[in-house]
């Protein structure tokens, strides 16, 4: 991903850090005050995941240092493993979830939380749930894994809240075991969130690459003028970035001139029509 990109899905990152701090202030101060456990359950939430933000934000900022001496490919793989770092904390943010919704469960609490607490979980859900949107348009934008990542946070977020809104409400008509119902099953919606947000990273740092799309690139490659067989093709991807490597056939008689012309000619439709920048041609003769 170019620095303009990251630069752009920083300011993403910086947008749920913002959110979550003033969200999570809200939360506590209405929980406390109008006797809400799961306000103020979903304001520590919010907390921590102020957290996992910060770690997307981390990985962000690595990814657009240039290439070293000992990163030759660059750092845009610290994209990736933010990511993956954020999965872990999501998933422990919803294991907390299910965990202490199964305590409410065995021991219910007698006092009602004040009405008006559901209307602040409301707010602080639609809130969340725009900010969920624009990162997740962002993401797209981008091809930004870890701004995606992040989105999904802000989703899993919404959910919660939506869900204390309905545990709330409950709790003060007396149905104390739907909190819990709830609960429950954000707790677990996390956790799936988590666990699919874990197999994606998990899958590009082990360098597995789409079939689909390595087809597309065959075929830009192959149908380039002066090629005439493609003999070996691979693809990786590191943070957003998609590196291309591959070796091709031309005719004999061909100079080394003309050859190298369509190596950089491959180059360039692979940068055209599929934005694929990071290419590497090894030319033999047929």
């Amino acid at each position: 991903m170019e620095n303009t990109n990251l630069k752009k899905a920083e300011k993403g990152v910086w947008f749920s850090i913002s959110a979550y701090i003033f969200l999570s202030a809200i939360k506590l101060a209405a929980g406390y005050i109008g006797n809400s456990d799961a306000l103020r359950a979903d304001g520590f939430n919010n907390l921590t995941d102020v957290i996992a933000s910060v770690t997307v934000l981390i990985g962000i900022k690595i990814a657009q240092k240039p290439a070293d001496e000992n990163h030759r490919y660059g750092h845009s793989r610290a994209e990736t493993i933010s990511s993956l770092l954020a999965s872990f904390i999501m998933f422990s943010v919803g294991f907390q979830v299910v965990i202490d919704s199964i305590k409410t469960y065995f021991s219910p609490s007698d006092s009602r939380p004040d009405l008006y607490t559901a209307f602040v979980a409301l707010f602080c859900s639609i809130v969340m749930y725009f900010v969920y949107r624009y990162n997740r348009k962002l993401s797209k934008e981008l091809e930004s894994k870890a701004l995606f990542a992040a989105a999904q946070d802000n989703r899993s977020d919404a959910l919660v809240s939506m869900g204390a809104v309905i545990g709330i409400i409950g709790a003060y008509f007396g149905f104390v075991i739907l909190d819990t119902i709830i609960a429950t099953l954000v707790g677990f919606i996390i956790c799936y969130t988590a666990f699919g947000i874990f197999k994606e990273t998990v899958y590009d740092l082990t360098d597995g690459f789409d079939t689909k799309k390595l087809n597309e690139i065959e075929y830009v490659i192959k149908n380039t003028p002066g090629v005439t067989f493609v003999k070996d093709i691979k693809a990786r991807v590191s943070g957003n970035q998609t590196t291309v490597d591959a070796i091709v056939f031309v005719k004999s008689n061909l100079s080394v001139i003309e050859s190298h012309h369509i190596s950089d000619n491959i180059e360039q439709r692979l940068k055209d029509k599929l934005q694929i920048e990071q290419v590497h041609i090894h030319v033999e003769p047929n």
